[in-house]
């Protein structure tokens, strides 16, 4: 026969309350009995569940649900984790593991809520979004069973398959199937974007800060091999789920000499933590932009919100997703237990809580594809007749890449087949064409992906909207700097004498 909860319950109700210092003595006694009335209350549930459910459970699995409900009652991001699960979790913080490659939360109504998927993995290959829902994981709703359960599905061993089904905001429900693999979140990627320095920040990790100053030096590296001077850098946080706070923090102090960058706050304030720099910034002043989303959360959102706070950084794209709350773990059991609880919020410099609200950029870039246009274009130079430029000429003289691509076309045309090509061109058809994959092989120095996958990154940035938003912004900012440098402002018309002289605006021409 089981020992009533309610005994045990009433016995260390009463060694809680006498020993808790949390408890006024000027408590009244109404309040004590208040709480042992709801205490008693539990108990006589949880026997009646334990006799009277469809099917036995046993109190360990009672009492663990228990404690978890009452943690996410309180938030999405507090729960009660059993050892078992507490080791999974380190595995995935520190190792590589099997599954999707995907930051979750849960929104309100208990449903997956996808903050982000990581960089190169099975959840971005496939198209996952910031913001899809995921309601079912192999055909079993997700609903009300805990973000670690449903997460727990979404795992595997590498190549096996799993089907979720995503709610996306303006299209019906549909499903996809995933292949899981070894994660192994990459936290940086960089490149040169013609004279800026580009540098993608997937997550915050243990190395994040250590890999992103080799990044920093390899692009200051190639761009002295080509002769280019950077004009500023675009730190790329969207879709960054977060990580390590100590790492965000390192990140806004290599690119800052002082001031504050993030303090913790909560219920005690005596307790508030505050972080601050040290000097040294490594891009030594030049223009630093950085790109958020609403996948942006957590940790991106502290290194968004110190720079814009500092004055440091241009923060470009669009509002971030607003986890601005604090979690300690602490360990309650012999058997690893642990209780992961929100005790504090996150403040940016300026004293801005980043809870629920996240960082406002200071110009909204929504995200779009860019389409070249292809058309015909005639300018001056092009007209029978034109007058020469006396510093070109016209004809003017074609460039090297100009020649290897004519050369290249006429290889391909049936009649020009006909006619070698002599040895002196084709000698430097095949140097220039060296060159080219030289200079290919210098700008992806660091990276430490597959060219293949880098090609095609360089081939969606250039339809990336943001991303060349803040490209353009860098190149109008240096060739200000460059009048600036000068005293000089840009120069601007003079409305009493500048004279339209173009036939479209001219209201005597006529057709």
């Amino acid at each position: 026969m089981p020992i009533s909860f309610k005994n045990c319950l009433y016995s260390f109700s009463f060694l809680l309350f006498t020993s808790s210092s949390a408890l006024a003595l000027s408590e009244t006694e109404k309040h004590v009995n208040q709480t042992y009335q709801e205490l008693a209350l539990f108990g006589r549930v949880f026997d009646h569940i334990r006799d009277a459910y469809v099917e036995e459970v046993t109190d360990k699995e009672l009492i663990n649900a228990a404690i978890d409900g009452m943690l996410r009652s309180l938030d999405p991001h507090s729960s009660f984790l059993t050892g078992e699960e507490a080791l999974e979790m380190q595995e995935q913080t520190t190792g590589s593991y099997g599954g999707l490659g995907i930051q979750v939360s849960q929104d309100e109504n208990g449903m997956v809520l996808v903050i982000a998927p990581f960089d190169d993995t099975p959840a971005s290959k496939a198209g996952i979004e910031p913001g899809d829902r995921i309601s079912h994981v192999d055909g079993k709703t997700t609903m009300g069973e805990g973000l670690d359960k449903a997460t727990e599905k979404m795992k595997g061993e590498a190549g096996t398959d799993v089907t979720l089904t995503i709610i996306r905001e303006g299209v019906p429900a549909f499903d996809v199937v995933l292949t899981r693999a070894i994660i192994r979140p990459d936290p940086v990627r960089w490149r040169l974007e013609g004279n800026s320095g580009y540098i993608r920040l997937a997550a915050f990790n243990e190395r994040t800060t250590e890999v992103l100053v080799e990044a920093i030096k390899d692009l200051q590296n190639q761009a002295a091999e080509n002769h280019q001077k950077i004009n500023g850098y675009v730190l790329d946080l969207r879709s960054n789920p977060g990580g390590l706070l100590d790492q965000a923090i390192s990140v806004v102090d290599t690119f800052i000499d002082s001031g504050e960058i993030v303090s913790i706050r909560g219920r005690v304030e005596e307790e508030t933590q505050r972080f601050t720099a040290t000097k040294g910034d490594i891009i030594k002043g030049l223009p630093l932009l950085v790109l958020i989303n609403p996948g942006s959360a957590s940790a991106s959102e502290v290194v968004a919100g110190a720079l814009q706070d500092l004055e440091r950084a241009i923060i470009i794209g669009e509002r971030s997703f607003g986890k601005g709350s604090v979690q300690t773990v602490s360990q309650v059991s012999s058997d690893g237990d642990l209780v992961r609880m929100t005790t504090a919020r996150y403040f940016t410099p300026s004293g801005r809580s980043i809870q629920g609200e996240g960082i406002y950029p200071d110009i909204e870039v929504k995200p779009a594809k860019i389409e070249i246009v292809e058309r015909d274009i005639v300018r001056e130079g092009d007209i029978p007749g034109a007058l020469t430029n006396p510093d070109v000429g016209y004809p003017r003289e074609k460039t090297s890449q100009e020649e290897v691509r004519e050369e290249m076309d006429s290889i391909e045309n049936e009649d020009s087949r006909k006619k070698p090509i002599s040895e002196d061109k084709e000698t430097s058809i095949l140097q220039t064409i060296k060159e080219a994959l030289t200079q290919k092989e210098e700008n992806v120095k660091g990276n430490k992906i597959p060219e293949e996958i880098l090609a095609k990154e360089v081939e969606a940035a250039q339809k990336d909207n943001q991303l060349q938003r803040a490209l353009d912004l860098l190149e109008a900012l240096a060739v200000y700097d460059r009048f600036d440098k000068n005293n000089q402002k840009p120069p601007l018309p003079n409305p009493e004498t500048y004279e339209i002289t173009s036939p479209a605006h001219n209201k005597d021409t006529k057709g």
